[in-house]
């Protein structure tokens, strides 16, 4: 039977990134796997997803509305928007930081200010300050691995060598930063 995980965000966060790191442990670890990427105004902050399936055999790299696992969203109001995408009894975490759209940066829209509590009714959510714990590790990008580091715990990964995979991904002056962030994820949950 086939998972699947939604990643979802802002165009420069690492979303893609982070769909390869979970996407590439994933086959390490024997499962078959297909992943998505849709980028959208990725370029200019638009929105980016992610959808990586795995199993025993998978056909289809989309995840269909209803079909998610987890939902991992890297921005708040990107979870409210994918959230139809989670399965009842799934999971989203969810990055606490907050970037304003366009619309509301040209006085168009508002950003609700209840997002969290919205989320919250009905999902199980868990939201954490990815951003501020990767500052206080010395990483401020390094939010997306974090992340992942999150999923791997969630989904019982942690037998993933995650460190080699992220070493195979990303430049080498950058791989310790990146392990110690996913490192944090996983403790994190």
């Amino acid at each position: 039977m086939a998972k699947s995980v939604l990643l979802v965000g802002v165009g420069g966060q690492g979303t893609i990134l982070a769909g390869k790191i979970l996407s590439n442990g994933l086959l390490a670890a024997g499962y078959d796997v297909k992943m998505s990427e849709i980028h959208g105004m990725s370029q200019r902050g638009g929105a980016v997803s992610t959808h990586v399936r795995y199993g025993d055999k998978v056909f289809s790299p989309v995840i269909e509305k209803g079909g998610a696992d987890v939902l991992i969203a890297f921005e708040q109001l990107e979870a409210l928007r994918w959230i139809s995408y989670l399965k009842p009894d799934g999971v989203a975490i969810v990055n606490s930081q907050v970037i304003f759209p366009t619309g509301v940066l040209a006085g168009t829209a508002e950003y609700p200010a209840d997002v969290l509590d919205r989320l919250d009714k009905g999902v199980d959510t868990k939201v954490m300050d990815a951003t501020k714990e990767a500052e206080a590790i010395g990483n401020p990008r390094g939010q997306n691995v974090l992340l992942v580091g999150a999923i791997a715990k969630l989904m019982n990964l942690g037998d993933v060598d995650w460190k080699s995979v992220i070493a195979s991904l990303v430049k080498p002056q950058f791989v310790e930063m990146n392990q110690k962030a996913f490192d944090r994820g996983f403790e994190l949950v």
